[in-house]
């Protein structure tokens, strides 16, 4: 998702697309079937060439990359990292979009540990990629404000957007000689690791009511947030911080109360979580 509004907006702009470089199709659900990424299916509907290598520092799969003789390289939400000789090969050199204000949250999941941090702004990264993580001197940034109910999935949208205008504008500046690189500070980089499913467990006795709301903010559209209610384990989908709670469950944690609104029960559907307290009375 991340990566489509950048190919929309590329293409829009005028820009010549000369090949997509995304990762296979893997085997989904419950019949195994293979499914293609959206920015595979996105620049088939553009008439785009797709190549799909299973590692990017394979030299073949190097080698035809080199072959489109592409100006500069783009690199969205890829997943793999680049080796150096090929971040280096474009004239114009590689390009990355990133979901940060760099040096903050660098890695791979920066959109929901900003939400995690408690941050209250958060923005885009466009980067000259170097051989370092995250680490190449930055071209361009833009801001935005992180709501205080912000969720990874709109964020994500949001940022995947206000992404996809900077490129093509800081494309355009670099053509024209308009725009420097400028080395990332020292001061304020954080790291982004990658998410775990245990980090979706929610332990009211040992966690305040800040952090299960940031977790289930940030981790339960994806991952999943779970918390034992009434005796039994349920999928937290949705709640808010203290206050009233009709149609809701207060919890206690160790400091604060925490409203659990919406749940999911194993193998049952979403309802709100009163509804599911009764059921089980």
């Amino acid at each position: 998702m991340f990566g489509e509004p950048t190919l929309n907006q590329l293409r829009e702009a005028g820009h010549e697309v000369a090949l997509v470089v995304t990762q296979p199709d893997r085997a989904a659900g419950r019949g195994l079937k293979l499914l293609q990424s959206g920015i595979k299916r996105r620049a088939l509907q553009l008439d785009l060439e797709v190549f799909q290598p299973e590692r990017i520092r394979d030299d073949a799969a190097q080698s035809r990359i080199r072959q489109a003789g592409a100006e500069v390289m783009v690199v969205v939400a890829y997943g793999q990292i680049l080796p150096a000789s090929l971040i280096t090969a474009p004239r114009l050199g590689t390009l990355n979009v990133h979901a940060s204000l760099l040096p903050r949250h660098r890695g791979p999941a920066p959109i929901e540990w900003s939400i995690l941090s408690g941050d209250t702004e958060t923005g885009v990264t466009i980067m000259q990629m170097d051989a370092g993580v995250d680490t190449g001197p930055i071209l361009a940034q833009a801001r935005v404000p992180l709501a205080p109910d912000a969720t990874a999935g709109r964020l994500e949208g949001q940022l995947a957007d206000l992404g996809a205008r900077l490129m093509v504008q800081t494309l355009d500046d670099l053509a024209g000689g308009r725009i420097a690189p400028v080395p990332q500070p020292a001061e304020g980089a954080t790291h982004a690791p990658r998410l775990r499913s245990e980090d979706g467990k929610l332990d009211p006795q040992t966690m305040s009511a800040q952090v299960i709301d940031r977790r289930v903010r940030a981790l339960s559209e994806r991952l999943g947030c779970w918390i034992t209610l009434n005796g039994a384990q349920v999928k937290v989908i949705r709640g808010h911080l203290d206050g009233a709670a009709p149609d809701g469950i207060p919890v206690a944690t160790s400091a604060g109360t925490y409203v659990v609104d919406e749940v999911q029960a194993p193998g049952g559907r979403r309802m709100p979580a009163a509804a599911w307290a009764r059921g089980r009375r």
